[in-house]
């Protein structure tokens, strides 16, 4: 057999259907795997007939590749990829390409950029999404790091990436150092919100209306079927769909209310914090899940702290399902908004220059979060160039308008049932805050400025300039310069 067009490490549900993808695009693929009988196994399993040959050291996989070599590494993040990484650097030669395509910190891959262009080695840090089926049909391909590495791995990531209507593939190069795994990472912040706004409609509608998951699987159907069509919507049905097959009750009342998580939208809250970035739909999805998972605590304090005790539900129900409907659209876009400014502030932060219309064509197609309205997102951002924020975008404008009352009585029925809407009230929050041209901060400068003496700017003179006031009479006119964040 020929040499490989690339190499493969890591052998898990990722690794093993990128590989199979690519196979499918009759792009020859060596693969490796730490535990060399998981090799053995794949390749008279699944890859058997496929242009996929094995090797069972890295300096086998090496000798298998051709120039320059092409090696992504599909193993968990953190430690493991420096190691092998450590391991392969002896084995190159310069111009090779390291390609990382697992959720790593976008500032380890700033670091191994580096490190690597100083060996004259190549790296990308590749965010891919889409899960099993994705990895395996087209996923969303986010690259970054050193760009002259692009044009060595562009045909093959674009080949085996997902498609639009239009045959783009959700696939372009992001920018230098940890670009494309900030976007991954941002990808996944904004898909803990949509998870949970989705999460916050369900038990709304279980709640206050009393639907059955059979008859919400329904409802969440028709959904998909408007604006907002989406790759969470169409599974959120099929979810509350499935039955049981012991028991024949709905699956969805078998299983424990206690949310796991892995780390991503933890990392995007701590960065948007750091940058002084507002993603609290994204932060509050997060904090949603941190709560389920004290669930022997719930359970306990359930039988001691009481809520409302509200009446059986008696309005128009189809009007408050379209409510819900809508509260969960207008939500979604502040979430959006939300991650998008976050991308923007992130870019000014490291010096990357990011195309968000490109960004939203590659989360449009093969990824969790993929939408229909992620078009309507990408016509903004080109209509719009700088586009300060989504929601001054007129699509996004008028679909909030046309949402907002309905918004607005459904956060405010969950409140008055005591179910908790943590995404769905700090969307409203977020917005109505960006809306308002005043807002309370001057109260709070002017207490930081009485008990730290922080300074403030004066609405009678020009911005940039901080003044402070001796609030007591004995502080004296020493202000602090130390920080103003």
């Amino acid at each position: 057999m020929n040499q490989a067009d690339i190499g493969l490490i890591g052998l898990a549900v990722m690794g093993e259907n990128l590989v199979l993808n690519m196979a499918s695009h009759r792009i020859h693929v060596a693969v490796y795997n730490r535990t060399t009988s998981r090799v053995d196994q794949f390749l008279a399993g699944r890859a058997q007939g496929q242009p996929i040959s094995g090797a069972h050291s890295l300096a086998e996989l090496i000798s298998k590749l051709k120039k320059p070599r092409r090696i992504m590494i599909m193993v968990q993040a953190g430690a493991a990829v420096d190691s092998v990484i450590a391991e392969l650097v002896p084995l190159l030669d310069v111009g090779d390409i390291i390609i990382d395509g697992g959720n790593s910190n976008y500032q380890d891959t700033i670091r191994r950029t580096k490190d690597l262009t100083k060996k004259e080695l190549y790296f990308i840090g590749t965010g891919v999404s889409g899960g099993e089926e994705g990895a395996l049909k087209g996923p969303s391909i986010m690259p970054g790091g050193n760009s002259k590495a692009w044009p060595h791995v562009r045909e093959i990531f674009q080949s085996i990436a997902a498609k639009v209507e239009d045959g783009n593939p959700c696939c372009e190069w992001v920018g230098d150092g940890g670009a494309g795994h900030y976007v991954k990472m941002v990808h996944n912040g904004i898909e803990y919100g949509d998870m949970q706004m989705i999460c916050e409609a369900y038990h709304i509608l279980r709640q206050i209306v009393a639907m059955e998951p059979e008859e919400m699987a329904k409802v969440f159907f028709d959904w998909n079927n408007g604006e907002l069509n989406s790759y969470l919507i169409e599974i959120t049905a099929d979810i509350l769909a499935k039955k049981d097959e012991e028991s024949g009750k709905p699956m969805i009342d078998l299983i424990l209310d206690a949310a796991g998580q892995k780390g991503t939208g933890k990392w995007t809250g701590i960065d948007a914090l750091q940058l002084g970035a507002v993603a609290t739909s994204i932060t509050e999805a997060v904090y949603a899940r941190s709560l389920s998972a004290l669930k022997n605590e719930r359970v306990a304090a359930s039988k001691l702290l009481k809520g409302p005790q509200c009446p059986t539900f008696n309005g128009d129900r189809n009007k408050f399902i379209e409510d819900v409907r809508k509260a969960l659209y207008a939500s979604k876009i502040c979430s959006y908004a939300q991650g998008f400014q976050l991308l923007s502030m992130a870019a000014t932060e490291y010096g990357w220059t990011l195309n968000y219309g490109d960004i939203a064509l590659m989360w449009r197609g093969g990824c969790i979060i993929r939408a229909q309205f992620l078009d309507r997102i990408k016509e903004a951002f080109e209509n719009d160039d700088p586009l300060a924020n989504l929601l001054v975008a007129p699509y996004f404008q008028q679909a909030i308008e046309d949402a907002q009352n309905s918004w607005r009585t459904v956060i405010a029925s969950a409140v008055n049932y005591g179910i908790p809407v943590p995404a769905f009230s700090s969307a409203l929050s977020y917005f109505d805050g960006y809306r308002s041209a005043q807002l309370p901060a001057n109260l709070l400068q002017a207490q930081r400025d009485y008990f730290g003496a922080h300074t403030y700017e004066r609405t009678d003179k020009d911005r940039g300039q901080f003044f402070h006031t001796n609030w007591t009479g004995q502080g004296g006119q020493t202000a602090s310069s130390a920080y103003n964040v």
